[in-house]
């Protein structure tokens, strides 16, 4: 079954790959190791995986403001997420999501949080504002 969500672009580009998705927020200044991508934040549930790569589905940004400077050191270094979606705009998100280069997307019609699971194939078009998932078990089946 694939599933399709209609949302607003914040960072235009279209770019896909395997979601990684949780309901905690990330911080972005001591929360993540930026030469990796991988999500250093103690008690974080994604804690150890890295987003490099991935469409990161996530509510959003917390902390500081370090979300610019983390992001992008992680972009530079090649382990920013292909794509972010996220429920909440906030200046932190804007600022990260921007300095990626990433494609974004928020104010989506259905809460990707409870549409996309961790291994799902997620396409990203912001420029269309469209997000068509590919769920895991779909894609194992074939």
């Amino acid at each position: 079954m694939n599933v399709t969500l209609h949302g607003r672009k914040v960072v235009p580009g279209v770019a896909e790959g395997e979601a990684l998705v949780t309901n905690e927020r990330i911080s972005g200044w001591g929360g993540v190791d930026p030469r990796t991508g991988t999500v250093i934040e103690t008690r974080h549930a994604l804690r150890g995986q890295s987003f490099a790569g991935k469409v990161l589905v996530f509510p959003g940004a917390k902390g500081s403001s370090g979300w610019s400077a983390t992001f992008h050191m992680a972009r530079l270094s090649g382990a920013a997420p292909a794509a972010f979606l996220f429920n909440e705009m906030t200046t932190k998100m804007a600022l990260g999501a921007v300095v990626t280069h990433a494609p974004s997307m928020t104010d989506f019609d259905r809460d990707p949080l409870t549409c996309v699971e961790t291994g799902d194939w997620v396409r990203v078009d912001a420029d269309q504002g469209l997000v068509e998932i590919t769920k895991k078990k779909d894609r194992l089946a074939k």
